[in-house]
């Protein structure tokens, strides 16, 4: 199970065997069926996942409307990081909406990760500025961006997900109502 997390690691930093060894014993096999949480809100994110197979989605309940700002799938990692860093109750949720095989790491054997691997610390600042400048393009779509882009840019980054997810997720992303959604793929395929 832990092969894809080396590889994934292995095409960002370089690591040995025994290196290989330690990411094995800092990273502990999980799983979870479709439906359950891997964090819900008000509880404190204390690890970090990365999914082998399976898929998740990140939400955010806003009055009782679930509002999907991301997905995960498998190669990826999966955390409220600012929860997870500060150590704060999340207002956030992610979920697995498949059954689902993931790897986590605690906290406290993320620092033994950053003391450990010798390009370790390197890894986790390459993956803070990879979240911190997705952060900056999603607000940035946001408001700028008309759904039509915004479905063309989903379209872009999960080519895949069509097929796996319900269109009222897609819409929630997007931003729009599904029958919204139904008329922009209407529009784009006519075009």
């Amino acid at each position: 199970m832990h092969t894809t997390l080396i590889q994934t690691l292995s095409s960002v930093i370089s690591i040995d065997e025994r290196e290989i060894t330690c990411i094995k014993q800092l990273f502990k096999e999980k799983t979870a069926a479709k439906g359950d949480y891997f964090l819900q809100e008000g509880e404190v994110c204390r690890q970090v996942g990365f999914l082998v197979k399976g898929l998740i989605r990140y939400f955010i309940n806003n009055d009782g409307e679930e509002m999907i700002y991301d997905f995960g799938k498998e190669g990826n990692f999966m955390c409220n990081y600012e929860s997870f860093l500060d150590h704060s109750a999340s207002n956030k949720n992610i979920q697995f909406i498949e059954d689902s095989h993931f790897l986590i790491i605690s906290y406290d054997h993320l620092q033994v990760f950053y003391e450990q691997i010798r390009e370790g610390q390197k890894f986790g600042r390459i993956v803070c500025e990879q979240i911190f400048v997705d952060a900056i393009r999603k607000i940035t779509s946001l408001y700028t961006h008309p759904p039509e882009k915004r479905y063309l840019h989903f379209m872009e980054t999960y080519p895949d997900l069509q097929q796996r997810i319900p269109q009222y997720y897609t819409s929630s992303f997007v931003g729009v109502k599904p029958q919204s959604l139904s008329r922009i793929r209407k529009r784009l395929v006519s075009s």
